[in-house]
């Protein structure tokens, strides 16, 4: 186990999406993260939210599954925590009983709406918390319905990144004072607060309500994806001037466009000329005569196209383990580079081997196979 997190240990509670994530970036930079499942199980190469971790499966139904928890999150510097709220107080694992065991326990707490308010105790996934929190509204064409951004932007950046903040800033906290604090990381919340330079352009009255009729939401011609003549797409990006003088000047655009890029009455009619322009020439032709340049015009890749981009290769942003390509650790650290990523554990994998660190003996650990206790 190497990187900069090296010697933190890390109890995270099995669960789906953001948590798990959370859990995985702290391996990937050293942290030991022991995952406590419901049951045991084959491994799975693909399950990559879970490589480097151990695990071990405890009935927590059972008072011993519990003091088996309890024992391990004595010794742990971070709980994660993905259930809705009062799940982990009713299984007799909440914050007030895992910091009496260990008063300098970061208790990190990831949900949707948050632990309070009045949908504290409702169902929702990462399209209804954006929908909440005004992001959703403002993504897609304007005469067509909002278009969800995959799951990235409620539970990854505006979930899984904040309470991965959370945390790192208990942490430091605690070095002062010795003590740990319970984190209510919450995605209505996290994704709003991504969105603080939208908020200051609409408090200047610079951001329109409607879709498609703002800078960076496709409705400016230098700012959108244009459809190539191969059916394939460039991303256009250029918003100061000095790189859409670039992109006027390679892209043979009408020189004019240079002193009336902002023009905001001129964009429809500029989006349907770019757009007849970028259809002229195939994707990969685009981005050789953009190639090198400031023009800020890119190709969109596929899934399976973006391994082989020869900067992806370069700086290594890939890798294979075990058959199964997925993005290695970021970010990147001079003195204190994480090691190779570590396959993801079998269910249950490491039972045996972490309850001996907690002073189980052998004949204690079988009898609570014996009763289910080790699932």
């Amino acid at each position: 186990m190497s990187g900069p997190l090296k010697g933190m240990k890390v109890v995270e509670m099995e669960g789906l999406g953001p948590a798990p994530l959370a859990g995985q970036f702290l391996s990937d930079l050293g942290a030991e993260v022991t995952l406590i499942t419901r049951k045991s199980g084959k491994p799975d190469p693909t399950d990559i939210n879970n490589r480097g971790k151990r695990s071990v499966a405890l009935n927590l139904k059972a008072p011993e599954g519990i003091e088996a928890a309890l024992r391990l999150i004595e010794r742990a510097d971070v709980l994660i925590e993905g259930f809705r709220p009062g799940v982990m107080e009713r299984m007799g694992l909440g914050p007030d009983t895992c910091q009496t065991r260990n008063p300098g326990l970061v208790y990190g707490r990831m949900t949707g709406w948050g632990q309070t308010g009045p949908m504290a105790q409702m169902a929702g996934h990462d399209i209804n918390y954006l929908g909440l929190t005004g992001v959703l509204n403002a993504i897609g064409k304007k005469d067509e319905p909002p278009i969800p951004p995959l799951n990235i932007a409620a539970d990854y950046a505006g979930g899984t990144m904040f309470l991965l903040l959370g945390i790192l800033s208990a942490l430091f906290e605690r070095q002062s004072s010795g003590k740990g604090q319970v984190i209510d990381a919450a995605m209505v919340d996290g994704a709003p607060a991504l969105l603080a330079l939208v908020h200051a352009m609409i408090a200047r009255g610079r951001w329109g309500e409607e879709r498609e009729s703002n800078w960076l939401d496709g409705g400016a011609p230098f700012y959108r994806t244009y459809e190539c003549a191969d059916g394939k797409y460039v991303s256009v990006g250029p918003l100061e001037p000095q790189f859409f003088s670039q992109l006027v000047d390679l892209g043979g655009l009408p020189e004019h466009h240079k002193a009336t890029q902002y023009d905001e009455t001129s964009w429809a009619q500029r989006r349907e000329s770019y757009a007849k322009l970028f259809k002229t020439k195939t994707r990969d032709e685009w981005t050789a005569i953009f190639d090198g340049t400031d023009a800020c015009v890119g190709p969109v890749l596929s899934w399976s196209e973006a391994p082989g981009h020869p900067h992806m290769q370069a700086r290594g942003v890939f890798t294979d383990v075990g058959g199964v390509t997925q993005v290695t650790p970021a970010p990147r650290f001079d003195r204190t580079p994480p090691g190779p990523v570590g396959a993801p554990p079998a269910p249950g994998a490491d039972t045996d081997s972490v309850l001996a660190e907690l002073g189980y003996d052998a004949d204690t650990i079988a009898g609570l196979r014996d009763s289910g206790v080790l699932t």
